[in-house]
């Protein structure tokens, strides 16, 4: 671009630079009590700038080229109105920042998209959109990125030279920028309007778009090389959480491979530890949670596949599974070729070796499985060395939670009985010490849902000793100790079901008339479960037997009962219902028998 080496335009540029001094540098140094001192001294200074070129102007047509000195005149008269809004912006004073930018919108209409002027184009448009994103107006903020993308991709496509930097309209010939970070300045522009539009698409509730966008974006700050590696590495973790909630997994665990090695590059442990370095710690927490999900949930949905109608493991769908298995991995190579990979040379080796290290298609059988859960039990530690139990009470039970969710999973895999059931108790121990030590009074809804997980993981068990016990001829054949441990998983279910039901009642110890709705079914079906449990306790005394039906009669009559007085509910418990009606017709028969055979005795 031609340049005016008068002493009038030397000034001009040594005005600039000073304002770019004073925003970069010295507004860093700006007290609390004036924080936009040196941005205000800047606007004064780019305000002498604008006056100083309009001396220069000779008047515009319309439709010039950008290189032309119309064009160039034009863009630098919209660099100093960008500046200025920009400028004002950050001063808080958006409607003038606003008035600026869309003076610059308007001096850049007069002309043609050049390498002069095309990142201005882009620069421009990309502020308009943050703006209006602050404000809500995301159509608006939608459509300023996208006419910048489109301006980016025709250029592009019909020159692509390295345009212009908006810097160099205030450059002497000697200061000028090489091609290479010309190019590198223009693309960094066009990152950012990706990343911006990926927010966009999200409030919009485009999410698949969002993610595409959001995709790119990390790929493009790898390849320019500009990016904090943790801030990197915790939005590919958070992006591979999408992924995963779409079945993707092949993308969520590049994603989490790329946050991992990414996040190495953060720097070493200091000798001293420092406020930085815990951000550092807590990133990294964060990025092995999101491990934690990809394990858990690439076992929980191969377990969909695989169960049958009672939840057992179908073995001819898992044989069918196996045979497929083949093709599935020929379709995941090409799906993996077309997939954007993250990695530079420095990286990508690092990143290939850790996919390695855990599979992304669904494991089929208890060995696969296992692999999967360790994994994912290794993350649970590197989170649990961060978040733990004093000062991060409810992530760390989030992450005890996990792990217990990975153990109910990996159970469904297992074979054998016992240590099936092996594996529910190490549930039970690592969730009940925190359920009964936890403050009712601060953590209520975290209590309940410990209470409702310990319950049905005792009703499991019990499930499992109820089957291993039906190996042998009958009741009456059971040995006193295996009595003994089913009544006590009976009673121990039943009683954390009780719990989570006596923690809706009111201070006074009423419980309430109306079930809220998040609480509606929980209730119904605890209801309904400590009425089986009861029934299913074995007693060879009338008494007992008495006792323990009536219990089951009574909380089977509640969920029929509560059904009549609000039929809404009905929808909510449609296979509990149904059968607490039959025992509500059932119970009466057999209570009355053993009422019977009591008076006959006596």
């Amino acid at each position: 671009m031609a340049i005016v080496c008068s002493d009038e335009w030397r000034a001009i540029c040594e005005k600039f630079i000073n304002a770019q001094n004073l925003v970069e540098i010295e507004s860093r140094k700006d007290p609390e009590s004036d924080p936009f001192r040196s941005r205000y001294k800047a606007r004064e200074l780019l305000k002498e700038i604008y006056c100083s070129l309009k001396n220069f102007e000779d008047g515009f047509s319309q439709g010039f080229s950008g290189d032309s000195p119309a064009g160039l005149q034009a863009a630098k008269l919209g660099a100093v109105e960008y500046y200025l809004g920009v400028n004002h912006i950050d001063t808080e004073e958006l409607s003038a920042g606003q008035e600026h930018l869309m003076n610059c919108i308007k001096l850049l209409e007069r002309c043609r998209v050049s390498p002069e002027n095309v990142s201005l184009f882009i620069h421009v448009r990309n502020q308009l959109g943050i703006l209006w994103a602050g404000r809500d107006e995301t159509e608006t903020a939608q459509e300023f990125l996208e006419t910048a993308e489109s301006i980016y991709q025709c250029y592009m496509k019909e020159d692509g030279t390295p345009p212009t930097d908006m810097t160099e309209y205030f450059t002497t010939e000697e200061n000028l920028l090489t091609h290479q970070e010309r190019t590198k300045r223009f693309e960094l522009a066009y990152t950012h309007t990706m990343y911006y539009l990926a927010q966009v698409y999200r409030n919009l509730g485009q999410t698949e778009r969002a993610a595409t966008y959001c995709h790119c974006t990390l790929q493009r700050q790898l390849q320019l090389n500009q990016f904090s590696p943790m801030e990197w590495a915790l939005n590919a973790a958070t992006l591979s959480q999408y992924y995963i909630t779409k079945g993707r997994y092949m993308e969520g665990r590049h994603c989490l491979s790329a946050a991992t090695v990414i996040s190495g590059l953060a720097g070493e442990v200091p000798c001293e530890p420092n406020e930085h370095w815990e951000q550092l710690r807590q990133k990294g927490a964060e990025i092995a949670r999101c491990w934690i999900k990809y394990c858990l949930n690439l076992l929980q949905d191969a377990k969909k596949l695989l169960e049958d109608n009672i939840g057992e493991l179908d073995t001819d769908r898992q044989e069918e599974l196996k045979r497929a298995r083949t093709h599935n991995e020929e379709e995941e190579e090409k799906c993996k070729k077309s997939t954007l990979m993250f990695g530079s040379e420095d990286t990508f080796d690092a990143i290939a070796s850790l996919e390695e290290k855990v599979c992304c298609s669904f494991p089929l059988d208890f060995t696969e499985a296992r692999a999967v859960f360790l994994v994912g039990q290794n993350y649970v530690t590197q989170a649990k060395e961060y978040f733990q139990i004093d000062g991060y009470v409810t992530d760390h039970i989030e992450i005890l939670q996990d792990h217990s969710a990975l153990f109910k999973t990996l159970a469904f895999f297992e074979e054998d009985l016992e240590r099936r059931c092996k594996m529910h108790k190490r549930r039970v121990d690592m969730i009940e010490p925190i359920c009964n030590d936890l403050n009712a009074k601060y953590y209520l809804l975290i209590r309940r849902q410990l209470m409702f997980e310990l319950a049905e993981t005792f009703m499991e068990m019990t499930d499992l000793k109820l089957a291993l016990a039906n190996r042998q001829t009958d009741t009456q054949s059971l040995d006193n100790h295996t009595i003994k441990k089913f009544n006590y998983l009976c009673s121990a279910s039943a009683k954390y079901f009780q719990m989570f039901l006596d923690s809706l009642c009111f201070p006074e110890g009423k419980f309430p008339e109306h079930l809220e709705e998040e609480v509606l079914r929980p209730a119904l079906v605890a209801h309904f479960r400590v009425g089986r449990l009861h029934s299913r306790l074995i007693t060879f005394s009338p008494l007992a037997q008495l006792e323990n039906l009536s219990k089951s009669l009574e909380n089977y009559k509640y969920v029929v009962e509560y059904c009549e007085v609000h039929p809404e509910a009905a929808t909510a418990v449609e296979a509990e219902l149904e059968l607490s009606k039959e025992m509500v017709g059932l119970l009466p028969v057999k209570i009355n028998h053993i009422k019977a055979k009591m008076a006959t005795n006596n």
